[in-house]
């Protein structure tokens, strides 16, 4: 996970108090669409802290979870101290996988932090034939208290340059799919798609603390950070009732490893880099790290 991913490493214990977990009738639907259930060899790329984990292993799946930040894996050695969870620390393209294939792979929110030249011959070669892999992507979408939302913009307009004029909720129903080379290789059958959304209430300290994860927060000049959170926090309590609520809009993808001889054990093969018609600039977009995206190619700004 290179660049600003190493930022979820600074405060481990925030990020495991504060990111919320995934809807139940996603893992419900897993124990269908993958091999994810009793004695299942599960690796989890990027697992954080646990959010996605402790699911996995309520399955009944023994899960290896290949996280790159040290910090944040001994916060999960912690807490999933009494599973069967084995926690490697490692980026995922440098992973000397076992010689034992997976059934599953599974990414909650970490599968675009990775090389798309390396993550996708690599995650074929990880599973057996017939494994599943297993991508989900977290979006916020137009819902909950809606008000606050577009009032909030005036927030990171003064304190955050990067922040695109006329930024705007999507309404689910108007988000594309999440597109990347996995879709168009040969090494992955055709992916089965579901949808699932969550309404999160968030006091303003809950809240706080929630952006206070984000990559795009945290890399904010720390003044700015500073100004940016505060000003968001008296919008809650003196024009919120000291609540609001966020909704989530959850993307689960599926892709089960194609039939034939897997690919090299180094997974390196440039042909199956990303390209460029993936990246949709003209419809908003999911994005792991809760973005908002304008309807124009302006840059993405996560809140």
């Amino acid at each position: 996970m290179p660049g600003l991913g190493a930022i979820f490493d600074e405060d481990a214990e925030l990020y495991h108090r504060a990111r919320p977990g995934y809807p139940l009738a996603l893992f419900d639907n897993l124990g269908d669409l993958a091999d994810i259930g009793p004695g299942a060899r599960v690796a989890e790329i990027g697992p954080g802290t646990g959010q996605a984990t402790s699911a996995l292993v309520a399955r009944g799946a023994h899960v290896v979870g290949i996280e790159p930040g040290p910090t944040v894996a001994g916060v999960l050695r912690r807490s999933m101290a009494a599973a069967s969870v084995t926690v490697v620390v490692s980026a995922f393209e440098d992973w000397p996988f076992p010689a034992e294939p997976f059934d599953t792979l599974a990414a909650f929110t970490a599968w675009h932090w990775l090389d798309p030249a390396v993550r996708t011959p690599k995650a074929a070669a990880a599973l057996r034939e017939g494994g599943a892999l297993v991508t989900v992507t977290i979006g916020h979408v137009l819902g909950g208290t809606q008000e606050f939302f577009a009032d909030v913009q005036t927030c990171y307009e003064r304190w955050d340059p990067s922040t695109p004029p006329g930024l705007m909720l999507q309404p689910a129903n108007d988000v594309g799919p999440v597109l990347d080379e996995v879709d168009d290789s040969a090494l992955f059958l055709p992916a089965v798609r579901r949808r699932y959304h969550q309404d999160i209430t968030y006091t303003a300290d809950g809240y706080l603390a929630v952006l206070g994860t984000y990559s795009g927060h945290r890399a904010l000049e720390p003044e700015s950070r500073r100004q940016l959170l505060a000003c968001i926090g008296r919008l809650i309590d003196d024009s919120y009732g000291g609540t609001i609520v966020k909704r989530y809009l959850y993307e689960l993808r599926v892709a089960r490893r194609a039939p034939g001889s897997p690919p090299s054990a180094d997974g390196r093969r440039s042909q199956w880099s990303a390209s460029s018609r993936y990246r949709r600039t003209g419809s908003a977009q999911l994005s792991a790290d809760h973005c908002l995206t304008p309807p124009s190619s302006a840059k993405p700004r996560c809140s």
